[in-house]
């Protein structure tokens, strides 16, 4: 299979793509930043594409938005390689777009034969998830909706059908201000920090996640 790498750490990069290349892979690109992925990814038409979360211009969330970003173009085989155990990346991840997908923590790659399946099981539409961020992920749903008061559920609720603060204020008959902590602290129950991008997005994915609904 045909495979592209996004990761700003060139050591990483070149020692995945050393490995997939041993196990009988062509890596076709290897790109440190995220802006250079759409680029990559229409030059090549990869099989697959491995991604840190993590990455320049930003260092925020560039890689995996550049990954969700192609996936809106059409159908993509995605493999997140993470430092980090984010449930809230992990439900962005798996909440849409059609091709493969998986989210890896990246110790696993130093497990090689689980990790080379792993990249061929994404590439061939199927889902591959960490064990350690499933556990997360389970366990961040039952916490925050316990943690939820029941105003604060009904505001999440609001935001998810679509309104804005001003909005919920005048339905609820509060003031902007008591909107505005109400949200503040849904965002801190679901674990969403300030320097995270897009968090009201986010928060309404949870919920409606939980809600089961697609």
């Amino acid at each position: 299979m045909k495979i592209v790498i996004a990761d700003d750490s060139a050591l990483l990069r070149e020692g995945v793509a050393g490995l997939l290349t041993r196990h009988g892979h062509e890596v076709v690109e290897q790109v440190g930043d995220a802006d250079a992925l759409p680029n990559v990814v229409a030059q090549h038409s990869p099989d697959l594409v491995i991604t840190d979360v993590r990455m320049p211009p930003k260092m925020l969330d560039d890689g995996l938005q550049a990954a969700l970003a192609l996936r809106e173009q059409g159908p993509i085989n995605v493999l997140v390689l993470s430092q980090y155990v984010a449930p809230a990346y992990a439900r962005e991840l798996f909440s849409g777009g059609d091709g493969g997908t998986g989210y890896l923590l990246k110790d696993r790659v130093a497990e090689v034969k689980d990790f080379v399946q792993a990249c061929e099981t994404v590439a061939a539409g199927g889902v591959v998830i960490d064990p350690n961020v499933a556990s997360e992920l389970m366990a961040a749903s039952s916490r925050w909706l316990t943690t939820l008061t029941p105003r604060e559920r009904e505001v999440l609720e609001l935001m998810a059908e679509g309104l804005s603060n001003a909005e919920i204020a005048g339905k609820l008959y509060f003031s902007g201000a008591a909107v505005a902590k109400h949200v503040s602290s849904i965002f801190a129950k679901l674990g969403l920090t300030p320097d995270e991008e897009n968090r009201r997005v986010r928060a309404i994915l949870m919920y409606l996640s939980e809600r089961g609904i697609s």
